[in-house]
């Protein structure tokens, strides 16, 4: 695949995915028309050999799996490993505000958000509504304005001369989005998602909102950028870039190997839920896919994790924040990420596999230490391998403004990753 189609497909995916309910969703509907089975953790599982799956949970998290060909657990499970959720504003349960002649919704800050970039955007909602219909039958539907509906206007400087000097963010006051005059005295938020619903599901009965997940998001969609169109201007480039790829290697690989991408929930603020990396749902999908557990030890390992989430780009305005010999650039491709605390799982080991892979595809590869004087941020790398005991290695796309509203990539760097991570899964032996 070419980097302009990759990088196509990847805007394709993230302007159908503002939440992770709908990047789980999204991901499923590529796999089922790849054919792709859907499994029930409820339901017993007969597997065929050699068959492709996929199982959600809380359809926010996503495991897919390949058997490969005949006997080929022998040789491990070539996994892939990503999150589906980004930092992002969250409606709080009683949300509704009556301020000054205007309708506001109390939010509440999900993971560690730039929240500076907030200001001034077109923002839309989306995400997982729980409703009742006329028969006492409960539902989870998914739900999406797609139309700008909200702002967060700016204070104007003139009221707040001191703003360039720095301004401190209150996620409390500050937050809330206008969304209309507060013309009705008793407008709400429920009665506002059911009629949402009735539009956007016209075949259902009215339906009585009972409970929601909600996520303001911009509405402005990806683009390429630069004058030479070298760069991917996004929301939610982490992580969805790196599920994206995964998916795009699942489904471009041989089939001849038995291969697993994950996608959970939860990362941006821990993985510690039943849907997360923390969770037991990898656990649980591997123990029913070999359960005879002196099988599933001999697998595991026999089997490599690569954990792929973005990595910080060299910023030219501030090099100084990274060590000097370890500054990743654009579109030079995929970044090992190393850390001796274990903040990343990588070992000499992992990353010289990975290193083999690049250069037997022909993808350039880099290295990121964090600055000695600096903390280190994780992924669900270290998590995993703890929990599995599976060798992983962290790697990650190189991207700029990592937990803004709108980050950037480089376009190349979205095939070299597809292409690596084809290629891992394609690997006799690892």
């Amino acid at each position: 695949m070419s980097p302009d189609n990759a990088s196509q497909s990847l805007a394709d995916f993230i302007q159908s995915s503002p939440t992770p309910f709908h990047a789980a969703h999204s991901l499923a509907e590529r796999l089922h028309a790849a054919g792709y089975q859907e499994l029930d953790e409820r339901e017993e599982w007969t597997l065929a050999e050699s068959g492709r799956y996929f199982v959600l949970r809380n359809q926010s998290s996503l495991i897919a799996f390949s058997l490969g060909q005949p006997n080929a657990l022998r040789n491990g499970i070539r996994m892939i490993g990503a999150h589906t959720d980004s930092p992002c504003l969250r409606v709080k349960p009683q949300p509704e505000l009556n301020r000054h002649g205007l309708w506001q919704l109390g939010v509440e800050v999900y993971g560690g958000a730039l929240l500076a970039p907030w200001f001034d955007r077109d923002l839309s909602l989306a995400g997982r509504v729980t409703c009742r219909d006329a028969n006492g039958q409960l539902h989870n539907l998914l739900l999406d304005f797609q139309r700008p509906i909200a702002i967060i206007p700016n204070l104007a400087i003139h009221l707040n001369r001191d703003v360039n000097s720095g301004f401190t963010v209150n996620a409390q006051t500050d937050l809330p989005p206008v969304l209309a005059h507060s013309i009705e005295p008793n407008r709400d938020l429920r009665a506002l998602l059911a009629n949402e619903l009735g539009r956007q599901y016209p075949e259902r009965e009215p339906l009585q909102v009972l409970d929601y997940e909600l996520s303001f998001y911009d509405t402005q969609p990806p683009a390429v950028i630069g004058l030479d169109g070298d760069f991917l201007a996004a929301a939610r480039l982490d992580n969805l870039l790196s599920c994206h790829a995964g998916l795009e290697a699942l489904l471009s690989s041989d089939g001849n190997q038995a291969c697993l991408l994950v996608c959970t929930d939860h990362e941006e603020v821990g993985s510690s839920s039943a849907c997360g990396a923390d969770g037991p749902f990898l656990e649980d999908v591997l123990a029913r896919l070999l359960p005879d557990e002196s099988e599933r030890i001999r697998t595991i390992q026999r089997s490599v994790l690569v954990s792929a989430d973005n990595a910080h780009a060299i910023h030219p305005n501030y090099a100084d924040r990274h060590d000097g010999n370890h500054g990743p650039q654009l579109n030079a491709g995929p970044v090992i990420k190393i850390n001796s605390n274990q903040r990343y799982a990588t070992t000499s080991e992992t990353a010289a596999l990975f290193r083999h892979l690049c250069q037997q595809v022909e993808v350039p590869v880099q290295s990121f230490v964090v600055r000695s004087d600096m903390g280190c941020g994780s992924t669900i790398g270290p998590i995993t391998s703890s929990r599995l005991g599976v060798r992983t290695v962290d790697i990650g796309a190189p991207t700029f403004a990592m937990h803004s509203i709108r980050e950037l990539a480089g376009i190349r760097d979205v095939e070299y990753l597809q292409r690596v991570l084809t290629a891992f899964l394609d690997c006799p032996q690892v």
